[in-house]
C-alpha cells in the first residue's frame, strides 16, 4: 500500500456474517488490517459466537458453521477492544458501504459500546470505484489489477487482504484517480453525506432531508414526520431508528 498518502490510519476491514439482514444476522468474523500514516500494518482478526444459528446459505458462501464459532467470545465481550481499533481511522473495504459498515454499526449500538467509533470516518469502498470503471466482482477485480488468481475467496482475511492489492492497483491503473483519502471518499460516495448508515435518509439538492426508499422515495422528512414515527415501529436498523429519534427531536434538520 504505497500508492496512497496517509494523515491518518486507514482500516481495511471485512465482516463474514450470520447471513445477509443488517437488522437481524450477527458478525461472525472480523478481519482488520489497519495500515498506519507511516504505512506499518497490524491485522486483527477473529471469529464470535453469534448467539444465532448461521443460515446454511451463509454458510455455503464462507465456510463457517455454527460448531466452528461455537466456542469462540461473543461480540459482546469484545466490544470496546473494536471501538478502539476503528477509533479516529478512515475506512477501506469491498461494498461496506451497504453491508459491512451497517451492520457493524449495528452490532456496536446492540451491544452498548461506549462510543460509534466511525461517525466521522471517511470511506473508501473498492467496489464503488470498480464498478464506475470496470463493473465486476472482487475475484475479477484481483485477476484485472493485481494479475492474480483469487484463492480463498469469502475469508474475511483473505478479502481484506485482496481489497488492499485491489486499491493498490487501481490508484495506480487509473491516472485520474487522486491517491488522497477526501478524493476516494468522494469518488466512492459521490460526496452523499451519510446521515444513517443503512441509507434510509438522504438530503437533496436543496439540503433538506429525504427518504430514499417505498413510495416516500424523495419525499421531505419534516413534512412527512408520521412516516418517522411507523418507522420506530417497524423492523428498521437501530442506527436507523436512532437517526429518526434525534430528527423528531429537532437535533437533526
Amino acid at each position: 500500500m504505497t500508492t496512497i498518502k496517509l494523515s491518518r490510519p486507514l482500516v481495511f476491514f471485512d465482516l463474514e456474517t450470520t447471513g445477509t439482514s443488517i437488522v437481524r444476522d450477527r458478525i461472525i468474523e472480523l478481519c482488520v488490517i489497519k495500515i498506519m500514516p507511516d504505512k506499518s500494518k497490524s491485522t486483527y482478526l477473529q471469529r464470535f459466537n453469534p448467539q444465532i444459528p448461521i443460515e446454511s446459505g451463509a454458510t455455503a458462501v464462507h465456510g463457517i458453521t455454527d460448531e466452528m464459532v461455537a466456542n469462540e467470545p461473543t461480540f459482546s465481550s469484545k466490544v470496546e477492544e473494536i471501538v478502539s481499533i476503528f477509533d479516529n481511522s478512515d475506512l477501506a473495504g469491498y461494498n461496506i458501504r451497504k453491508f459491512d459498515v451497517p451492520l457493524l454499526v449495528e452490532e456496536l449500538l446492540r451491544n452498548n459500546a461506549s462510543k460509534i467509533p466511525i461517525v466521522n470516518a471517511k470511506y473508501i469502498d473498492c467496489m464503488s470505484i470498480y464498478h464506475k470503471k470496470e463493473t465486476r466482482t472482487l475475484t475479477d477485480a484481483v485477476r484485472l489489477y493485481v494479475g492474480e488468481e483469487f484463492q480463498n475467496a469469502h475469508s474475511a482475511e483473505a478479502d481484506v487482504e485482496a481489497t488492499i492489492k485491489v486499491l493498490d492497483g487501481q490508484l495506480s491503473k487509473y491516472a485520474d484517480l487522486t491517491p488522497e483519502i477526501d478524493f476516494l471518499n468522494d469518488f466512492s460516495t459521490d460526496g452523499n453525506v451519510v446521515i444513517d448508515y443503512a441509507g434510509c435518509f438522504s438530503r437533496n439538492e436543496n439540503d433538506d432531508l429525504i427518504f430514499t426508499f417505498g413510495q416516500n422515495k424523495g419525499k421531505k422528512i419534516l413534512e412527512n414526520k408520521g412516516m418517522l414515527e411507523w418507522m420506530l415501529s417497524r423492523d428498521f436498523a437501530e442506527h436507523t431508528k436512532y437517526i429518526a429519534r434525534k430528527i423528531l427531536n429537532g437535533e437533526i434538520k
